[in-house]
């Protein structure tokens, strides 16, 4: 087996060291205080490399595969063959930690949609596809046909092979395809003929192929260290210095290269409002360019730092906001009457990540709502989001509604909602902040059929007024509150003995044609959680497919 080429700066690093302790080694004339410290140098530059691989998440099964089939294969054969247009080095392969640091960026960035041109044998394409999300998509540039037609079936064997699309032919061919279907991409890694890398970065900026807040990301940024010794002839050398050099210099962007195997360069725009007085352009520079607070609009959707709670959290719909207000960054307590279903919704927050805590409570209790707000205040000091979403629902015929069913539902679904909105609002009046989100029903716009429901509808049209009376009256110190008017929503309940028959029936009179899902409703809680929707209050947000319509 031929012995491997050094194929990255530390690589050149450890063969110089080695080269040098064999030289002393023979002399036998060198001193002990020259040998010790170069062998200490070379147990640290030969060591990196083998400690990186062990301390990264390890590659998966089909990643593993696809490693092996490439540096097994003979790629001399191949060429000689006809069957690849270059000559193609095993050590073009991505490999293990540099596929693992690509798989992370996909993630921190968030990134739905990857370019990638240049795949070689597809082990970053398959790195990053590891990284999307479900509806994520990889497009992967390659010259050589014969290197689609082998990584297929590995991508084929892995789930996350389906995101991948293989363009083959030239490059730039399908970049002008790209951007004339006005395609763009959150991240872009370039790792293709060094001489074209210029042409590739213009053209990808020139034509906004990558995201407003997207990065292009480059292999071989170092190459073998050639880009930065002065005595470099080596023409990949040459070229990556020279791009390295453009980048540093383009005023359009800020770079930093990481000294990862042969180097990656991430590469970002500056900021529009940096660009704009860079070139003098004629903009309207207000909140509607820079962003309210500098911030974009997706991010004034986050809810970091904030501190929530969601009433009847332990299932339906309020464990669906939960989540969601979880997710947008907030802590959330998960508040609701049975012990265990709350502990089970706040250990599924703790194991995505957010900070969550369980509180037993019954909100038709006065004591267990102020006990409730005094624990959460106590545990993280304030409270910003109250979601108060716990109700129940009692059918009956009207000439038939008891006045115990009346108390118990209005209990719970008014008088609760209340004294929560009162509890919480006077932490939030305290510091003039606070958004209060009740959750209502369609019930307060129409009269649902065929079921009778009395108690229920009037409770939740008073939940509505309730809300619309306390957003007026807050508003301007600070105090947000608006209700979400759910239709009806597909739960167990829904599909119970007594009320299977009906389901056809509430379908009939909904335009969507379904029933809602609690995910549904999601994105509206943690809107009205945001400070995006700061200048609503009193609203009924109604999410029904339509059904009040009819």
């Amino acid at each position: 087996m031929s012995e491997k080429v050094p194929d990255t700066p530390l690589e050149v690093l450890v063969h110089l060291l080695t080269r040098a302790k064999e030289a002393a080694e023979a002399s036998g004339a060198v001193p002990e205080e020259v040998t010790r410290p170069l062998q200490k140098a070379l147990d640290i530059a030969s060591g990196l490399d083998v400690y990186l691989e062990t301390m990264s998440t390890q590659q998966s099964e089909p990643l593993a595969e696809l490693y092996n089939k490439t540096v097994s294969h003979d790629w001399d054969q191949v060429h000689k063959e006809g069957k690849t247009k270059f000559r193609l080095p095993k050590e073009c392969i991505t490999g293990h930690v540099e596929g693992q640091t690509l798989k992370m960026l996909i993630h921190m960035s968030q990134a739905k949609r990857v370019l990638e041109i240049g795949m070689f044998t597809g082990y970053g394409a398959l790195s990053m596809a590891e990284g999307l999300p479900e509806d994520g998509c990889l497009v992967a540039c390659e010259l050589e046909p014969y290197l689609k037609d082998f990584a297929q079936p590995i991508f084929d064997k892995s789930p996350h092979g389906r995101k991948i699309t293989v363009r083959t032919g030239s490059a730039m061919d399908t970049l002008r395809e790209l951007a004339a279907a006005g395609e763009q991409f959150d991240v872009v890694f370039i790792d293709a003929d060094k001489d074209n890398y210029i042409n590739y970065y213009n053209f990808i900026l020139d034509n906004n192929l990558v995201t407003l807040r997207g990065v292009i990301c480059v292999d071989n940024s170092l190459f073998k260290a050639k880009v930065y010794l002065k005595d470099t002839t080596d023409s990949n050398g040459l070229a990556l210095r020279k791009f390295n050099q453009f980048v540093c210099d383009d005023p359009r962007v800020e770079q930093v290269i990481i000294p990862l195997r042969d180097g990656i360069s991430v590469i970002r725009r500056v900021s529009a409002a940096s660009e704009c007085a860079r070139t003098q352009s004629k903009i309207t520079d207000d909140e509607v360019f820079r962003g309210v607070k500098g911030l974009p609009i997706l991010h004034r959707l986050r809810l970091d730092g904030k501190v929530a709670y969601v009433t009847g959290a332990g299932q339906g719909i309020g464990r669906a906001f939960a989540h969601a207000l979880g997710e947008a960054g907030a802590k959330v307590a998960v508040v609701d009457r049975d012990q265990d279903k709350a502990e089970a919704v706040a250990k599924e927050l703790l194991l995505k990540g957010s900070n969550a805590v369980a509180i037993t409570a019954d909100i038709s209790r006065s004591e267990d709502v102020q006990r409730m707000i005094d624990s959460i205040v106590s545990r993280w000091g304030s409270i910003d989001v109250a979601c108060n979403n716990a109700g129940i629902n009692m059918n009956s015929a009207s000439e038939d509604t008891s006045l115990e069913e009346w108390d118990q539902t209005f209990n719970v679904n008014l008088r609760g909602t209340f004294m929560c909105c009162q509890a919480a609002g006077r932490v939030m009046l305290k510091r003039g902040y606070g958004k209060i989100i009740n959750t209502a029903s369609m019930a307060s716009l129409i009269v649902p059929h065929p079921q009778k429901q009395l108690s229920y509808n009037t409770s939740k049209a008073g939940v509505v007024k309730l809300t619309q009376t306390l957003g007026a009256e807050w508003m301007d110190r600070g105090v947000r509150v608006n209700c979400i008017s759910p239709g009806i929503v597909d739960t167990p309940l829904i599909h119970s003995e007594s009320l299977r028959p009906l389901v056809q029936r509430w379908l009939s009179d909904i335009p969507a044609g379904r029933l809602a899902q609690v995910t549904d409703l999601q994105a509206a809680v943690v809107y009205l959680a945001s400070d995006a929707s700061d200048y609503m209050t009193g609203h009924n947000l109604v999410i029904e497919g339509g059904q009040s319509l009819w």
